[in-house]
């Protein structure tokens, strides 16, 4: 695929305004350019905004999804771990930027408590790049769906903060590898 391409979406799609996320209909026919392929989603732009349009209506843009697409339906069966949660953190992406919420530094928090009744709670709190991101209840939303999917999760709490600011420097070293800070 290469990005940046013009091309027309084959069928009316759901998709979610960038930044404000809300959620709107592209109709079929629209010219758009993908502009990058992050975890479940493809950001787009058009000559109305910038979107995020599911992979599972990756058939709209005339795509097939990479190999090992995220998608609503895959839970994991492996049994309950840290590192899942880590593992799922690291597939949600701002539609921004292409790098992970979790090698941006988004996650000050996370911690897996055991339920009275059995399984766990998870409780995060993160982040924005910015305190005006509009994405902000999006990527909270995409935390807390992904986060309850794993096995034995019967409670997820997604708290959004901003102290201590964000900054570029709680990034991992591939994060500003990958977008060009100096390591």
């Amino acid at each position: 695929m290469n990005y940046g391409q013009s091309i027309m979406l084959t069928r009316e799609s759901d998709a979610l305004e960038i930044p404000s996320g809300e959620p709107v209909k592209l109709p079929a026919g629209t010219g758009v350019r993908v502009m990058q392929f992050a975890g479940s989603s493809y950001t787009i732009t058009s000559d109305h905004g910038m979107f995020r349009i599911d992979v599972k209506d990756a058939d709209a843009l005339g795509l097939t999804p990479p190999a090992g697409a995220q998608t609503a339906a895959a839970p994991d069966n492996r049994p309950f771990s840290e590192e899942l949660v880590w593992e799922q953190l690291k597939t949600v992406y701002d539609p921004e930027i292409p790098v992970n919420i979790a090698d941006l530094g988004l996650i000050y928090v996370c911690t897996a408590v055991p339920v009275q009744g059995g399984g766990h709670r998870i409780d995060i709190k993160m982040s924005m790049t910015a305190p005006g991101c509009g994405m902000g209840n999006v990527l909270k939303s995409d935390v807390e769906t992904k986060l309850s999917r794993l096995p034995d999760v019967r409670e997820v709490h997604v708290e959004i903060v901003f102290d201590p600011p964000w900054g570029p420097d709680r990034m991992s070293e591939a994060a500003r590898l990958q977008l060009g800070f100096d390591v």
